[in-house]
């Protein structure tokens, strides 16, 4: 954030005050009317004088003045990370601002005298003493507003640098190719496999359709592709697993619902079921993976589940699940969950997205 830029709008904190005071006020004047108070010095029309009035007006561009201030100066001295003597010394400065301010109100301005009439007049003393009180007390509020607005907006910060990085990731391995050199040298191996191998073309033909998916920077609207072609890009990289491995894998993919118009953000299936494929014994026919999507009242559902290999294991960084969740977490933010199942001989995740 730049320096030179308030955080704290003069009208926004203006209304914030206005409000605030005036709801001080009605529950001021609700008190008087309707709560039965012992010796009760108030009455109804003190507060509809002239100088009940302007004492109102004069107070709340008090608090309109006092809280713009000191909102952006604190958060101020909290973005430059000053040390204490910084809000030490500020706050000693305000202080002795809000003691002209009340002793001018109380003692030089008629007009502006307290509204409590008192047998005894009101010492220097005790003015000073409760004026300092109510301007620490105003100050700790201040102060708290600005830090914990500063804690909202490190983690906003955060959240953004943390989507760039992301992106300038994603757009850093997408540069390493080119799409279009890529598609063309595909097709021609295509058409040169046609006359030797039909499962040699099939296989070209699909990581064709594969990187054309993956490196489209057209198929995203809003950060979201269509659900559909996410499930035929999981067949495609289900269908090149299994010529990799002459069709002995056993998977068991079932879609139920309808997902024709539905939107979701790209990439997060095919995640969860290539972690699957990496880690799962998939060619035990009595153990498939196990890959079920459901779309229902605008819920999204996927489970996969694998059996787990035995033996040596590859190594996991993690870091693909881990910024799945963070995409996820980021446009969904409370309307999704994930929940890994860990077994001694099985892996399920279960994805849910909500309002889709």
């Amino acid at each position: 954030m730049h320096l030179k830029k308030k955080r704290y709008a003069l009208l926004k904190v203006a209304l914030w005050c206005v409000g605030v005071n005036l709801v001080l006020e009605f529950f001021g004047l609700f008190i008087i009317a309707f709560v039965k108070v012992p010796e009760q010095p108030y009455k109804l029309e003190d507060f509809t004088t002239l100088k009940s009035i302007v004492e109102l007006v004069v107070g709340i561009i008090f608090n309109i003045v006092f809280f713009y201030y000191t909102l952006n100066y604190f958060h101020r001295l909290i973005l430059l990370k000053k040390n204490a003597w910084y809000y030490i010394g500020y706050s000693f400065l305000v202080l002795a601002a809000c003691e002209v301010y009340y002793f001018t109100s109380h003692k030089l301005l008629p007009y502006l005298s307290p509204k409590v009439p008192t047998k005894t007049p009101i010492s220097l003393g005790i003015i000073i003493f409760s004026t300092v009180l109510a301007t620490l007390f105003l100050m700790g509020i201040s102060l708290l507003i600005a830090y914990l607005n500063s804690l909202r907006d490190d983690k906003k910060m955060q959240k953004i640098l943390e989507i760039q990085s992301l992106q300038a990731n994603y757009n850093f391995l997408k540069a390493q190719i080119n799409p279009h050199f890529l598609h063309n040298t595909l097709n021609f191996f295509y058409a040169k496999s046609l006359p030797y191998s039909q499962e040699l073309s099939d296989g070209i033909l699909t990581l064709s359709q594969i990187m054309r998916y993956a490196l489209s920077k057209d198929n995203a609207i809003d950060g979201k592709v269509l659900l559909k072609d996410e499930i035929e890009h999981l067949r495609d990289v289900i269908k090149i697993n299994q010529l990799r491995f002459s069709n002995n894998l056993n998977v068991n993919f079932e879609v139920h619902g309808i997902v024709g118009e539905v939107m979701m953000i790209p990439f997060v299936l095919i995640t969860i079921v290539e972690n699957a494929f990496k880690h799962g014994d998939l060619k035990n026919p009595e153990y498939p993976i196990k890959i079920k999507l459901t779309v229902e009242d605008d819920v999204l559902t996927f489970v996969c589940k694998n059996k787990k290999k035995t033996g040596p294991k590859e190594l996991s960084t993690g870091i693909g699940l881990d910024n799945t969740k963070k995409r996820l977490a980021m446009v969904y933010r409370n309307r999704y969950s994930i929940n890994i199942i860990d077994e001694a001989d099985f892996y399920t995740t279960e994805l849910i997205i909500n309002k889709l």
